[in-house]
């Protein structure tokens, strides 16, 4: 009797340890889950919110940070009564002192890590965030947003790139009607012909220096020579006395000005034979005492000329009859 007593109690024992281990591996699988989630069962949280007008790609556990670091999560989403605003309820530590007038903002995570939310922090000991606060509401444009962003512009330019392209083809249609097909090709197959001549000339004024291409070197070879000469020339101009010579005319010149000053100002014979009317005056008298003399010599030359055998005396010259 006293076996069968001690069997029990033993089968007893084993199934409690049973529990126990089942218990406590339960336990342990919740403390790790929410040591991996950034919560701890063992501390307290104060629930906070914010509204937004969209949180596509935020779900119920993404994480809520600081600077990077998991202080909470998102425990609830869902809409704000009477309104089609969504309501995101947060809980996160209690310990935290950070001001009511913080900002809670929206980002994404990455390309596939869906969003989470970031508290931008103000720090005022008088308004320190209680259970029940509402934290001003921001979002952060991602990545997808702000490549749109960026290509918006380049979508509007290639549209009207595009519209001014076809307004282009249409009016060049417009223009190449059966006419002017006909006449462009009458002129590309006037501009292939022009082409063929070219192609033509160009063999022939080759065929023609190749022929003369010995007289073209004797030619040039001329040319040279000659201006080597030239240069040669050039080189012996240069060298001659051609300063000395200048200077000897400069001074010629000078001299000759001084010269034609002196007879301007009437110094000297020539400048008195220029300048003084008394000689022109003298010249004028004489001349016409001259003139006087020769018309008196001619109407009466026997008062100059006196043949006389017998001494005939000299008429004297009488001034009046004359």
């Amino acid at each position: 009797m006293y076996v069968r007593q001690s069997n029990s109690n033993l089968k007893i024992t084993r199934e409690i340890k049973t529990a126990l281990l089942v218990l406590g591996g339960v336990a342990l699988f919740i403390y790790g889950y929410s040591f991996l989630k950034g919560n701890s069962i063992f501390q307290n949280s104060k629930t906070i919110f914010a509204i937004y007008e969209e949180v596509e790609g935020l779900i119920p556990g993404a994480k809520v940070s600081i600077n990077g670091l998991s202080i909470g999560k998102i425990s609830k989403i869902d809409f704000l009564p009477n309104t089609t605003k969504i309501l995101v309820t947060m809980d996160v530590r209690k310990e935290l002192d950070f001001s009511s007038e913080s900002a809670a903002m929206l980002y994404e995570t990455g390309l596939i890590g869906g969003k989470a939310i970031s508290i931008i922090p103000l720090f005022d000991q008088q308004k320190v965030v209680q259970n029940g606060d509402t934290l001003q509401a921001k979002v952060k444009p991602g990545l997808t947003e702000l490549i749109n962003r960026q290509i918006e512009p380049l979508q509007i330019k290639i549209e009207s790139m595009l519209s001014s392209a076809d307004s282009l083809f249409a009016g060049v249609s417009n223009v190449l009607d059966n006419n002017t097909q006909t006449n462009l090709k009458n002129t590309l197959k006037n501009l292939s012909i022009t082409t063929k001549n070219l192609n033509n000339a160009s063999l022939a004024a080759v065929e023609i220096l190749n022929y003369n291409q010995e007289q073209l070197n004797a030619t040039f070879s001329n040319i040279k020579d000659t201006s080597d000469n030239l240069k040669s020339i050039t080189d012996s101009i240069s060298n001659a006395q051609i300063t000395y010579t200048l200077k000897q005319f400069t001074k010629t010149v000078k001299g000759l000005n001084q010269i034609v000053s002196t007879i301007e100002s009437g110094e000297g014979t020539a400048g008195k034979l220029i300048k003084d009317e008394t000689l022109y005056q003298n010249l004028t008298e004489a001349s016409k005492e001259l003139e006087s003399l020769l018309s008196d010599l001619k109407n009466h030359p026997k008062r100059y000329v006196h043949f006389s055998l017998f001494g005939k005396k000299e008429k004297p010259y009488n001034k009046e009859e004359n």
